[in-house]
């Protein structure tokens, strides 16, 4: 069957399977080239492999929960909207979450996922207590941070290439509502809006939607919003008795691809004027639901058609504390010279972040879509370029047309993943369509 990531731009004759058992995954691990698929979030081609494509979606059990330490067990297949039903009633959060609710467990364990709170909680990794990952030999073992040969490391951020992640423990956070206090502040430019995540490192959640298309003092400008878990107390009266009740949110559809000229820059300009003239009236303090604050695209089904038939591309670097302000300059920069913004533009900052393989780094993300046209490739290139000059790297979950060369300039590490995996037999085992576009 057909299948691609997010961007829709990886479109792949793929042979997929839809496993049920141990048994009958292991033999599909033992033809070789397998990669798990989870919910197909992953924004290009990391979750699909022509020859053995295992989708994981029949392994989706909840196997138990610790009340006492918000210990969850779950399998691969999991989706974090169904651990949210399940466990936001009962005064359960996860502790970490990308911005769509609609990824599986196991794929917010193979792309290390982060959210708004990283520069004070780290990754969703530094929330797993252990990991069930089958190997080549189709055995299954269990792996802890603890492990001699780093495996549980390597597997965190690992884009699926160390084996199949069966079962995960993770942690969820204890919460008191289904609300969020969120604080708008309107920052008129880059340095105000980098001023605004450093003074409030204090608050739980912190995220900017940024104008990419705005030059001279009004470069950079952003509306950045930070977030904290209401308490019972902070809610109005008539909220208090249902802390966990939110207004159903109105679903729209995008049913068909947009044509090709809806996005430009002329329309994105337009957008972004009015999206930021819009938020900047709503500074201040006030309360939004759970779901409008973490997964505001969410309720858009569909909302990847907006960019056509031919799909879009997604860019998100990672810049070093040290050089992020000079860095996001020259990429906001060459986006304004190209003339070719991005409205779904999103930035973070990051905390410092161990790991073996994982993506964060303490400094800045920068997130940005763009429509795929005759200028995108040379813009994303000089983008490329940029970002390694700065001393920054990429996210592979949101990667579809990287090569191999810009990788390993930008991420050093790529070197001892790609021996650690010769060396333990998976590099015929385990391989995806982006694993072999990026000769890993």
């Amino acid at each position: 069957m057909k299948i691609a990531g997010w961007g829709g731009t990886t479109r792949q004759d793929c042979r997929v399977t839809r496993p049920r058992s141990e048994a009958e995954l292991a033999a599909l691990v033992a033809e070789g080239g397998l990669i798990a698929r989870g919910a197909g979030r992953a924004y290009g081609d990391a979750a699909q492999s022509a020859l053995n494509t295992a989708d994981m979606g029949g392994f989706n059990r909840m196997l138990s929960f610790d009340e006492a330490t918000g210990q969850l067990v779950a399998e691969a297949g999991v989706r974090l909207s169904d651990v949210i039903a399940a466990f936001l009633p009962r005064g359960w959060f996860p502790a970490v979450t990308p911005g769509t609710k609609h990824v599986s467990i196991g794929g917010m364990v193979a792309a290390d996922v982060h959210g708004k709170n990283h520069h004070k909680d780290g990754s969703f990794g530094a929330f797993v207590d252990w990991i069930d990952l089958m190997g080549p030999d189709g055995a299954v073992r269990r792996l802890t941070r603890g492990d001699n040969d780093e495996m549980f490391g390597w597997t965190l951020g690992g884009m699926g290439l160390t084996g199949v992640i069966l079962r995960v423990a993770f942690r969820l956070r204890r919460v008191e509502s289904g609300w969020i206090r969120q604080t708008t502040i309107a920052a008129p430019n880059l340095a105000a809006a980098m001023a605004a995540f450093e003074a409030h490192q204090d608050a739980t959640y912190s995220v900017a939607w940024i104008d990419c298309l705005a030059r001279g003092p009004q470069a950079g400008r952003s509306i950045v919003m930070l977030g904290e878990h209401a308490g019972a107390s902070d809610l109005p009266a008539d909220r208090r008795t249902a802390p966990f009740r939110t207004p159903a949110r109105r679903k729209l559809t995008v049913p068909f691809n947009a044509p090709s000229f809806a996005l430009n820059g002329l329309t994105v300009r337009a957008f972004n004027e009015l999206y930021y003239r819009q938020g900047a009236k709503k500074a201040g303090d006030s309360l939004v639901d759970w779901d409008a604050y973490f997964y505001p695209l969410d309720a858009i089904h569909g909302w990847n058609r907006i960019y056509g038939r031919r799909g879009f591309v997604q860019f998100q670097c990672a810049i070093p504390l040290a050089t992020a302000a000079e860095g996001l300059r020259n990429l906001l920069d060459a986006i304004g010279r190209a003339g070719q913004g991005s409205f779904l533009a999103v930035l973070k900052r990051f905390g410092p972040q161990e790991g073996r393989i994982s993506f964060p780094m303490e400094g800045y993300t920068l997130a940005l879509d763009f429509p795929l046209h005759g200028g995108t490739t040379a813009l994303l290139e000089r983008l490329d370029r940029i970002t390694v000059a700065a001393g920054g790297r990429f996210y592979l979950a949101k990667d579809a047309r990287m090569t191999p060369h810009t990788l390993r300039k930008a991420d050093k590490r790529m070197a001892e993943f790609i021996a650690m995996r010769e060396a333990n037999g998976l590099t015929d085992a385990f391989s995806s369509t982006q694993s072999e576009r990026l000769a890993l």
